[in-house]
């Protein structure tokens, strides 16, 4: 999923239009959508380690 939003945005879709793309597929949330906030969360983890 991260992999997925990561290449979106390096492609220049907005952040809430990738949440609305995106499916959990795993743990308690499996099958829903993450929040923008998630999407924005994992998008900047990979700025601060790049």
């Amino acid at each position: 999923m991260a992999d997925y939003a990561r290449s979106l945005r390096a492609n220049g879709v907005p952040v809430p239009e990738i949440a609305r793309k995106l499916v959990i597929t795993s743990g308690k949330n499996q099958g829903k959508r993450p929040s923008v906030a998630i999407v924005y969360r994992i998008l900047a983890e990979d700025e601060q380690e790049g």
